[in-house]
């Protein structure tokens, strides 16, 4: 038997697939046991087989590559606070430079417009990373700062170099080490429905810091020269 009496056998025509072999062999079949001619039958038994090894194999294609992932784009805990713009490199070795906005939190994604592949919209997770003495957690911020070992003992004011400029604070008398200050507004500032985080600060003790004598002496210098300097 030959392809085109295969295919005649079971009334294929010549640009039939191989998808299309098994229904028309099942209806020849049906047929011939209708009819009850097992030679039919057996003829369309070879003519299947016949075009079934004839015919190419299926290709089947591989699973797809999972697409790469878009890059992390690493904040400081100042350009958490303050915003400023980040560079990285995106999946297809384009570098671009992203203004990230104030109060980014880790977790929150950075959306760049037309940036995908395809010229989608690419989002880039962020996430916050220690440096310059600060730690970003959820929305609040901590540091340490040093702190006269006096003070800590029996209470007093000091003066604390935050990121945000020199700020006031007075220690309580007869604290537990650790000692930590929660000084608000001074964590993450507000985005979206997140709101301001704190600033926490673990006060160290440290013989060479300033004492609130000092502290009060240096503070009153500057805003003496200042006048001075305003006159």
């Amino acid at each position: 038997m030959t392809l085109k009496d295969a295919r005649a056998r079971l009334g294929l025509v010549d640009a039939a697939g191989r998808d299309a072999i098994g229904p028309a062999f099942r209806k020849a079949a049906k047929a011939a046991v209708l009819l009850g001619d097992d030679a039919a039958l057996r003829a369309a038994i070879v003519a299947r087989d016949l075009l079934l090894t004839d015919a190419p194999p299926l290709v089947l294609s591989g699973p797809k590559a999972p697409a790469p992932k878009p890059p992390t784009l690493g904040l400081t805990p100042r350009q958490a606070l303050s915003g400023g713009v980040i560079e990285t490199r995106l999946p297809d070795g384009r570098r671009v430079r992203i203004l990230a906005p104030p109060g980014v939190r880790t977790g929150d994604s950075i959306r760049l417009r037309g940036a995908g592949p395809s010229g989608e919209d690419l989002y880039l997770p962020a996430v916050i990373r220690s440096g310059d003495g600060l730690t970003v957690v959820g929305d609040d911020v901590y540091m340490s700062a040093p702190c006269p070992p006096r003070v800590l003992e029996e209470g007093g004011r000091i003066e604390i170099e935050t990121h945000a400029g020199v700020r006031d604070a007075w220690v309580a008398r007869g604290l537990k080490e650790p000692v930590r200050l929660c000084l608000r507004g001074l964590g993450l500032p507000a985005r979206g429905s997140r709101p301001a985080g704190r600033l926490y600060v673990r006060l160290e003790p440290e013989a060479g810091a300033p004492s609130a004598a000092e502290d009060l002496l240096a503070r009153f210098h500057r805003v003496w020269t200042s006048e001075r300097l305003a006159a």
